[in-house]
């Protein structure tokens, strides 16, 4: 299954940071059983939107040739609990790396401006080609910006 954990794109500097929405609905199907009775977005699934939202970073910096994937948690930590009905803002920015061909990104996600979780990740950039069909990534790049030119 795959899980496309960005609703929205909300602002976007080149190269730079990028951010994000995430809209948390009760049907959502992990939420299921995470909790049974008691809904909470698991916190995986959030470090996940983050690092999601760093390939686009990537698509949108690179006229959509390259895409971000994740090999390392540098550092994490969660401060409370998305729920239901919670719209979640998600930040990341690109981070000094420690070498040539390894990307960091530093990442947080707020609910009415409490943090949630803060995160440090690592990984490398593969061509975008390899596993989505660009067209259709511009396209819905488009979608998830609004066709707003001006992000």
């Amino acid at each position: 299954m795959r899980y496309l954990l960005v609703d929205r794109i909300m602002a976007f500097d080149p190269g730079n940071k990028i951010t994000g929405l995430k809209n948390v609905a009760m049907s959502e199907d992990f939420l299921e059983f995470h909790f049974p009775k008691n809904p909470i977005m698991p916190g995986i699934m959030l470090l996940e939107a983050l690092v999601q939202l760093s390939g686009w970073l990537e698509a949108a910096s690179s006229d959509f040739r390259k895409w971000f994937l994740v090999s390392r948690i540098l550092k994490c930590s969660f401060y409370g609990f998305v729920l239901p009905g919670d719209q979640v803002e998600l930040n990341v920015s690109v981070a000094p790396a420690p070498s040539q061909g390894l990307k960091v990104y530093s990442g947080s996600a707020r609910v009415n401006g409490k943090r949630k979780i803060k995160a440090e990740f690592q990984g490398e950039l593969i061509a975008l080609d390899t596993i989505e069909e660009i067209e259709e990534q511009k396209g819905f790049f488009q979608i998830l910006t609004r066709g707003n030119s001006a992000i």
